[in-house]
């Protein structure tokens, strides 16, 4: 009966005995590919006690981490006939495990029942155990099926019966999850409140609250009583189908039974998952309540309590509401934890929340608080986004003040922050700063304030910065510096500076401007459509043997097309960036982008499909490209088409290219000649 059970939770009959077949040696269990030059010699004594080799290859799998080494020494063993025990397998499966190679773990202890050497029950529980960690239910039942096969009276452990119910309903197969729970039954188990929990997580998982409800109703008919987690399980549940009075109920049966309850760590887990679950659906007014009124009483750390709120505030998106938790916690004499804290500031930050952000970090200053690296970053960028730098400076002050800062760091990140405005005023102000108070500028320092003195067309102080700092004043340039200073004056039209530092300064300094520097140059001067001093550029740079990549054909294909050089962009891309083989989605849609710029949408259409049919997959963004060149031409036929050949090839379409379409539609009933 117990087969049976089991055989219509999974019916593998063809893999089972293909498994159990006699004919299969037990060698297979150990044997391993080795690589195909000759390894050293291992120092094998085949004279070696059973104890001594079970000894060595628990040491290779556990103290060093070596089962590949373990597996060989085996290999060496089964050539004198050396049968593995038990314990060698146990220690081959764990060891598999903990190196995170559940596949094979699964794999030798399936050949090593089937060669009829099974270790005793509490070893297979064990193991199975281990290979649970894998996450992967049905690799682990057919094992199990194999080891009823070759032994029938092996029965798996409550717990790990209940391991498989969790990750089964965590794959939605809530329905097999209830099969092995009959089979657990019919093989002398007694099911506990977990297995009935996991069986009603799992239905309320896909909405199945009748069934649900008859699963709990069992559980108690049957003698075992729900605890804190179950209902708080049923409450996430039923506050799924929006059915917030019967949520209400179960929600006050939960607070009762929490102080009841006598193990602390379910009462946790169960108020976890209730909030979670409230957050989740939207219901936030009543995690507020609950923070006020903490109806679980002393069932649950209050500090606990209120962390986790935060925590899931947070997590919703609902940062000022996180912080309404935090102004109750005050109110009571209590002190959030500062990674809560921290979350709430820095999710403020990313949600444009940086007032409300700062005004938080002035209150958490009174208990301690300092905001992380990550978090001052964003909170420096939204204060000088908000043009606020008195806040912003407050801040790099109260970062400055923390012990065991790296000052220059700190300060790095300020000034990256304020070249996202216009103020070189500032940026200057830092540097003196820096200077006064023995916080020594570094390179990436004086990069950062080049930049933002290029950003905002005031080169003439960026080179006074890069004069300072060959004239030793500073920390040595970098290639860095120079082609942030290159890429500044061709901004400003300064061709000739520029060129002088790229081919005079640069390698005068001891530097040898790189694929990057190269890039940045192109790309400048093509901006200012200085075609003939691009192409210099780029021979000089493979004549120096500076290989371009994918970037660089991207730069010179849409400078071509932007300078109205469209035969030339063809001529380059069939005579250097095809034959080259260094070609990506970047440069696909840069020449798509230029055809369809000149209003040659068929030879875009034809440029794409030739992609396709030369084994290429361009992606989403060339085809909208080329559905917005027809778009814009009103070719609605054309359009559709390319849609269709886009699914065809796998490629499904994003908002974008929805967006495009609905431009054509909405263009519908105008003069089409007045739409290019």
């Amino acid at each position: 009966m117990h087969s049976k059970c089991f055989s219509q939770l999974f019916h593998h009959p063809k893999k089972l005995n293909s498994l159990t077949k006699p004919n299969i040696t037990f060698a297979l269990f150990f044997f391993t590919t080795l690589p195909q030059n000759v390894q050293e010699p291992l120092n094998i004594n085949t004279h070696e006690s059973e104890q001594d080799i079970t000894k060595k290859i628990h040491r290779l799998c556990t103290k060093d981490r070596n089962v590949d080494e373990a597996l060989r020494f085996l290999d060496h063993l089964r050539i004198f006939g050396y049968r593995p025990n038990s314990l060698n397998i146990s220690s081959i499966i764990h060891a598999l495990c903990d190196a995170n190679r559940f596949a094979e773990a699964h794999h030798r202890f399936l050949l090593s029942i089937s060669s009829r050497c099974v270790p005793d029950e509490r070893t297979c529980n064990v193991i199975i155990a281990c290979l649970l960690g894998s996450k992967n239910p049905l690799d682990t039942l057919r094992v199990i099926g194999c080891l009823y096969n070759v032994k029938p009276e092996f029965v798996p452990s409550l717990v790990n019966y209940n391991c498989l119910m969790d990750q089964l309903c965590g794959l939605s197969r809530v329905g097999e999850a209830h099969k092995l729970f009959f089979d657990m039954k019919s093989r002398g188990h007694v099911p506990n409140v977990v297995s009935y929990t996991t069986l009603i997580h799992g239905y309320c998982r896909t909405g199945e609250m009748d069934v649900a409800y008859k699963v709990f109703d069992e559980m108690r008919h049957c003698g075992v009583l729900p605890n804190s987690l179950t209902y708080s399980v049923l409450v996430r549940g039923v506050l799924r189908t929006r059915d917030v009075e019967r949520a209400n109920v179960l929600m006050f049966k939960l607070w009762v039974r929490m102080k009841e309850e006598e193990d602390l760590s379910v009462n946790n887990a169960a108020f976890a998952n209730l909030v979670d679950s409230l957050c989740r659906e939207g219901y936030v007014n009543e995690v507020f309540r609950i923070a006020e009124d903490m109806p679980q009483g002393k069932s649950v750390n209050e500090e606990f309590a209120c962390g986790h709120m935060i925590d899931s505030l947070c997590r919703s998106g609902r940062n000022h509401g996180a912080s309404r938790v935090v102004y109750v916690m005050r109110k009571r004499g209590l002190t959030p934890s500062l990674v809560s804290y921290n979350s709430i500031v820095h999710g403020l930050c990313k949600h444009g929340g940086c007032m409300r952000a700062y005004q938080l970090l002035e209150e958490g200053i009174q208990f301690g608080y300092l905001p992380s690296e990550h978090t001052y970053k964003v909170l420096v960028e939204g204060l000088c986004g908000e043009s606020d730098l008195e806040k912003a400076r407050k801040v790099l002050q109260f970062m400055l003040s923390k012990k065991d800062v790296d000052r220059t760091r700190i300060c790095n990140i300020y000034l990256r922050a304020l070249c996202l405005i216009k103020n070189p005023t500032e940026l200057l102000n830092v540097l003196v700063f820096m200077l006064q108070t023995q916080c020594q500028p570094d390179v990436i320092t004086l990069n950062t304030v080049i930049n933002g003195f290029c950003k905002m067309g005031r080169i003439e102080e960026a080179l006074k910065v890069l004069n300072d700092m060959v004239a030793g004043k500073f920390c040595a340039p970098d290639a860095v510096t120079f082609t942030t200073i290159i890429f500044g004056l061709l901004n400003v039209g300064r061709i000739q500076e520029a060129l002088n530092l790229l081919y005079q300064v640069m390698p005068q300094r001891g530097y040898s401007p790189g694929i990057v520097t190269y890039n940045a140059v192109l790309r400048g001067l093509l901006r200012l459509r200085h075609v003939e001093e691009a192409k210099e550029v780029f021979n000089c740079m493979l004549g120096i043997g500076v290989v371009a990549d994918s970037t660089t054909y991207a730069i010179v294909i849409d400078g071509l097309c932007e300078s109205n050089q469209l035969d030339e962009a063809k001529r380059f891309w069939d005579d250097i960036v095809w034959p080259s083989n260094i070609h990506d989605n970047y440069v696909y849609a840069a020449m798509i982008k230029g055809l369809c710029r000149s209003g040659k949408i068929n030879e875009a259409v034809h440029f794409l499909y030739e992609l396709v049919d030369s084994g290429v997959t361009p992606n989403i963004v060339c085809y909208n490209v080329v559905i917005d060149g027809a778009c814009k031409l009103s070719m609605k036929r054309e359009a559709y088409q390319i849609l269709r050949e886009m699914r065809k090839n796998g490629l499904n379409p994003d908002a974008v290219t929805w967006r495009i379409l609905d431009k054509l539609h909405g263009n519908r009933g105008n003069d089409f000649g007045l739409r290019i």
